[in-house]
């Protein structure tokens, strides 16, 4: 592969790097899931690679070698067989000679764990030895720095949030020996202490996090003669911006030290140099990224190539990411600069947040890859000095095991591994299993009844298309097929289905033309032993994309929402469809409520539509909207398609972001979510809004049900006096409304036993009492709930 470079001399500045006197030229990629190549190795002729975000499950190190057909996965290093326990085995890996170091910074309730393994010889690889975390230290193994005789492992939670690293001495025989114990220097209250590490036998660098009072700060310890650490000084950059991210990577080598700041946001990340003279440590340089670029991410990974410095910039080319290579002589003067290698593997593949290099080898992750399930491409060192991809890494498809057969009761506060009270599972279905692929996350759920045979449907979005699956037995559910997204749009984490008289309606957000797709449900009564891809009976492209899709069952009327991208938008409002003739939608008209929604436009987010059936009589038997605005809860009378009014427009304390409600079934009360005030601290616990609409000109919040989680609420729907609630992080809820102004939970189901899980949605219609819930990264859930029989319409 050929390098791109760029020379100068002395102090010149040139496009991206400048010297301390200077100025570097202008947040980071979204990355999630399980971050497949966010911690790598390389040792010897093999590539360790581990799962930086895995918390879902006990972890593994992937380990590849050169064959006969290039690189392949040779083999697998593991420390558990219990898949649903998360112990984060594999977010921090170390090499060096024969032995492997590998963090376990969940294991033991979170204080966590360091796995040995020596090399077998032959490929493999042997435990040789456990650590336990240190008395006081949390998520201990978190980074690991090795260098001969020498291993440092960072326990960043320790003493509540302050955090601690602790040394090693090894031995001849590999057996490591507890030393010391660093903390921050006294009265520095910066947070984190052991967030990033580097080591080069005699220096050690140890970074931090910024706290709500100070700003990052990277320390410095030396090694004596005797083994034992002295804090010599502190890195600090002058003048940054809050949330730079110093720290956040480092390396050191030969008195000469480097210190990324990926998040600083006036030059999308940059690298601080320092130099160690006879009066301590010094800032020598700032360096930048060559094209300059917002949210480049530049220093997100750092490292030595010979006299190559190599510094990643994940977030650049729209997330496809970037290698650098600087040069810097014996001397300490900048020679060049280059762009080293681009990502191989397109937009938001997170090219180079991580990588790792010895002799000929150069491993480079890519943890946006797949939505953040994450790849590595491996390089091999050429004849000529060049670096030539040599291939791309992938592990398989992660995720909890299918459950079915029979159904696992609530016992003792679980199901299987899964939080509960009072909601039993029947069946479990993962990803995989729906037609998805290690990229595929699961959204929102529908269903149909089959009027002519009586089966169950639930119809379940991704992000890649949509699954439709028999619950009619909801102890072996199977999946009939699926729906792909359509042609040329493109795959978000936002799917939305409503189903009217046999025909399910799909709509995507920020999907580029997407439209809405049409697909006749009959279709479903034909499908043999083996499942189908379908393709959608009609594509409405009345629209583009839109973020939901609203029907109202009595009238024919669909409502797309949320609506962007081209076509008819509505301002975001109310995009109305005629379905008189269900595989032909027609479209009849716009409503949008000026002043709401973020860019004052009328913006849904979503709403329902029905015929209004409550107590006032003004607007008895009117086609009434009830809207989630974003900014604003909105009430609209749509009876006439040309001539719609909005009724009502009310703020809320603490509004962040209006997203979804549902109505009692005699219309006089409305349940509303908003998904922005538990994440931004507006509330003290998850906040569901009691509207009465006793009068629709001018409803009344008449209570905040605040529960004792403090989740994100998503969806929520209500069947008779129960309300069914999915949140982000604690699952599924389900709420006794009998007393309509004072909700109590009386059941729930944690589908996400892990941090950062989520219940995106529900379908609590079944008359059967089956209740299909998404889990975003899981799958589907299939659920009882047995605090109180649900009522049947």
């Amino acid at each position: 592969m050929k390098r791109r470079t760029l020379f100068f001399a002395g102090p010149t500045l040139a496009a991206g790097l400048a010297l301390a006197a200077g100025l570097a030229l202008a947040g980071p990629a979204v990355v999630g899931a399980q971050q497949f190549g966010g911690a790598l190795a390389v040792s010897g002729d093999q590539v360790l690679v581990g799962e930086a975000g895995n918390g879902t499950m006990s972890g593994i190190v992937w380990v590849y070698g050169l064959t006969a057909s290039g690189w392949a996965e040779t083999g697998q290093v593991t420390v558990s067989d219990q898949v649903r326990v998360p112990d984060g085995f594999g977010r921090a890996v170390a090499a060096q000679g024969d032995w492997l170091w590998a963090g376990a910074p969940l294991e033991a309730d979170g204080a966590g764990a360091v796995y040995l393994f020596r090399s077998d010889g032959t490929g493999g690889w042997e435990r040789t030895a456990r650590l336990d975390a240190p008395e006081g230290a949390r998520a201990f193994g978190s980074a690991i720095a090795l260098a001969a005789g020498v291993a440092i492992v960072s326990s960043p939670a320790a003493d509540d949030g302050r955090g601690a690293v602790f040394s090693y001495t090894l031995g001849p025989d590999g057996s490591a020996s507890a030393g010391m114990a660093l903390r921050r220097a006294e009265g520095v209250a910066t947070e984190g202490f052991g967030a990033a590490l580097a080591l080069d036998g005699e220096t050690l660098l140890v970074g931090t996090r910024e706290s709500a009072n100070a700003a990052p700060v990277v320390f410095v310890f030396t090694r004596g003669s005797s083994g034992s650490w002295t804090a010599t000084g502190t890195l600090e950059a002058p003048s940054l911006q809050e949330r730079s991210g110093f720290g956040a990577s480092l390396a050191v080598r030969d008195g000469f030290a480097l210190v990324g700041a990926p998040t600083l946001r006036e030059s999308g990340g940059a690298v601080f140099a320092f130099s160690r003279g006879a009066d301590g440590w010094a800032m020598e340089a700032r360096l930048g990224p060559l094209l300059p670029e917002p949210n480049a991410q530049f220093g997100s990974s750092l490292g030595f190539d010979g006299n190559d410095i190599l510094i990643g910039a994940p977030g650049s080319g729209m997330g496809a990411g970037t290698l650098y290579a600087y040069r810097r002589d014996a001397e300490g003067q900048w020679r060049e600069a280059s762009i080293l290698l681009r990502s191989p593997l397109g937009e938001r593949s997170g090219f180079a947040g991580a990588a790792a290099q010895s002799g000929g080898h150069l491993v480079v992750g890519a943890t946006g890859m797949d939505s953040g399930a994450g790849a590595a491409v491996v390089y091999e060192r050429s004849a000529a000095g060049t670096w030539e991809e040599g291939g791309t890494l992938v592990n398989d498809y992660r995720g909890f095991p299918a459950i079915a057969g029979e159904e696992i009761e609530c016992s003792e506060g679980h199901a299987d591994v899964f939080e509960c009270r009072d909601v039993n599972i029947t069946a479990f279905m993962p990803i995989k299993d729906l037609g998805g692929t290690r990229a595929t996350r699961v959204n929102d759920i529908w269903g149909w009844t089959d009027p002519e045979t009586g089966r169950e449907i639930a119809i379940v979005g991704r992000t890649d298309g949509t699954s439709f699956v028999d619950v009619s037995d909801p102890y072996h559910p199977r999946f009939l097929g699926d729906l792909p997204a359509t042609e040329g749009s493109r795959h978000m984490i936002w799917r939305d289905i409503k189903v009217y008289r046999d025909h399910a309606y799909i709509v995507a957000d920020a999907a580029l033309e997407h439209g809405v797709q049409v697909f006749d449900l009959r279709q479903l009564r034909d499908v043999g032993a083996e499942p189908v891809t379908f393709g959608e009976t009609f594509l409405y492209d009345g629209i583009h994309s839109a973020h939901n899709i609203v029907i109202n069952e009595e009238t024919g009327f669909a409502y797309a929402v949320g609506n962007s991208g081209g076509g008819e938008t509505c301002g975001g409002g109310l995009h109305m469809i005629d379905l008189t003739e269900p595989a032909q939608p027609v479209f009849a008209g716009c409503f949008a409520q000026e002043g709401t929604g973020r860019r004052g436009t009328g913006y849904v987010h979503d709403a329902q539509c029905v015929i209004y059936r409550g107590p006032d009589t003004e607007h008895a038997g009117k086609e009434i909207c009830l809207g989630s605005n974003e900014t604003a809860f909105n009430i609209a009378d749509v009876s006439d398609k040309d001539a719609p009014v909005g009724l009502a427009t009310i703020d809320y304390p603490n509004v962040a972001y209006a997203h979804q409600g549902w109505l009692t079934d005699d219309h006089r009360y409305f349940y509303m979510n908003d998904e922005g005030d538990e994440p931004q601290g507006l509330v003290e616990g998850t906040r569901t809004l009691v509207w009465d609409v006793t009068d629709l000109d001018d409803p009344i919040l008449v209570t905040e049900y605040i529960a004792e989680t403090t989740a994100t609420d998503h969806n929520l729907y209500i069947v008779g006096d129960l309300m069914y609630q999915s949140n982000y992080s604690a699952g599924f809820r389900v709420l006794d409304i009998s007393d309509p102004e004072n909700p109590v939970e009386i059941g729930f189901f944690d589908t996400s036993p892990y941090q950062g899980g989520a219940s995106w949605s529900n379908y609590p219609y079944f008359e059967s009492g089956t209740i299909a819930v998404t889990g975003t990264g899981d799958g589907l859930f299939l659920l009882k709930n047995m605090a109180r029989p649900r009522l049947v319409p």
